[in-house]
């Protein structure tokens, strides 16, 4: 007797699920004197120190990652995997020095998506099984790919990814609904 694997969506949770540019950016200007420019996220290299360390002391707390604010276009594909019946788990980057962070995502799931969801906070995406992965960051993207020919990843656009392109990804910009629902429906088939 064959095991039927499971119809699983992974969701990603930062520039997925939850806003965390515009939540960045909102205290960023909560710390700006009024002579300084605004900066907003992503936050690079090429940003002032000052910046850069502003942004690591917001993300020191676990307050502010569990009040991220939601982002639409992940809630869109969200609610669409829910109505064709995948079975939802959570799948986000911890950050290697930073237990504040792993504490506030569970505590934005628990508040957001309820307590029972699935959640799997880990540094490689690509041991983790699902039939979809959504997720907006490709370097993720392409190491959960290298192990899922058949794999289908749904990608939230952002300025930061605009220019990423891969057979298996769809970007969802909040005008291709129809082609997300066929991605996810195929996917079930497989």
């Amino acid at each position: 007797m064959t095991k039927e694997r499971e119809n699983i969506a992974l969701f990603d949770m930062d520039g997925t699920l939850c806003d965390y540019e515009k939540g960045l950016f909102s205290e960023l200007e909560k710390l700006r004197s009024s002579d300084e420019p605004h900066f907003y996220p992503p936050i690079t290299d090429t940003a002032p120190g000052y910046i850069r360390s502003r942004a690591d002391l917001i993300r020191l707390s676990e307050e502010w990652w569990a009040n991220l604010p939601k982002l639409k276009l992940g809630f869109d594909i969200l609610e669409i995997a829910k109505g064709l019946d995948y079975r939802i788990m959570i799948l986000t980057q911890g950050p290697r020095k930073n237990p504040h962070a792993w504490s506030g995502k569970k505590l934005w799931i628990d508040k957001n998506l309820g307590e029972d969801i699935d959640i799997t906070i880990t540094r490689d995406k690509g041991l983790v099984y699902g039939k979809v992965l959504v997720d907006d960051y490709p370097k993720y993207i392409e190491r959960w790919l290298e192990w899922r020919p058949r794999g289908a990843v749904i990608m939230p656009s952002s300025e930061a990814n605009k220019n990423f392109k891969h057979q298996q990804v769809i970007r969802y910009d909040g005008s291709n609904l129809e082609g997300v629902v066929n991605i996810l429906k195929n996917a079930k088939l497989r």
